[in-house]
């Protein structure tokens, strides 16, 4: 099934479980650390740079941000991990709002799970993987920032990167730049093959 990503709209915010959402739709959810490029990736898949606030400033997102993508599939942007600007009561109830997200035994179809290819992994991505590895929750592996280094530079860095994280054998590895647009085409048509097969 053909999915026209520009046709993505803002949908809702939802501060607590109870609040999220049941469209009924395919649902992906994005994760990763504070800053990793999440609104960044939602707006470059929709061609629409005004659609997800970007902001320099870590941890603002302390919502799950829901947006609507051609009627066919939900994305749920969870608040990022990580960041240190916030107290320590937010910061954990920002991370009890992800950690609820997988453990209320909501469904969801897929997990996009931003890695910014210039930094080695923290416990959290590392805590993340391991937590869907052994829950089998499939996800595809979004490193972020990749137009900061060259072709040689970035097979390189995912090579090595691929050795330090304890990835799934299904899991597919994707290598992206909101910039320069790379790696775009290939998610969206793996997104909709994942979703949609051959319908």
């Amino acid at each position: 099934m053909a999915v026209n990503f520009r046709n993505t709209r803002f949908h809702k915010l939802a501060a607590n479980i109870k609040d999220c959402p049941d469209e009924g739709l395919p649902e992906i959810v994005m994760s990763g650390k504070s800053n990793v490029g999440k609104s960044s990736l939602v707006n470059a898949l929709a061609d629409n740079k005004k659609l997800a606030r970007v902001s320099a400033a870590p941890g603002k997102t302390r919502a799950v941000v829901y947006f609507n993508v051609d009627r066919k599939i939900m994305i749920a942007d969870l608040p990022g991990y990580g960041y240190a600007r916030v107290s320590k009561e937010i910061k954990e109830g920002f991370n009890k709002l992800a950690d609820d997200y997988f453990t209320s035994g909501r469904h969801f179809d897929l997990v996009l799970h931003l890695i910014d290819i210039r930094h080695s992994p923290s416990k959290e991505d590392i805590g993340m993987l391991e937590y869907m590895n052994s829950n089998n929750v499939p996800y595809f592996v979004i490193f972020t920032k990749c137009d900061k280094m060259s072709r040689a530079q970035l097979k390189k860095r995912i090579d090595e990167l691929s050795e330090e994280f304890d990835f799934s054998d299904t899991a597919n590895i994707f290598a992206v730049s909101s910039t320069s647009k790379t790696g775009l085409d290939d998610l969206k048509k793996a997104i909709e093959e994942f979703l949609f097969g051959g319908q």
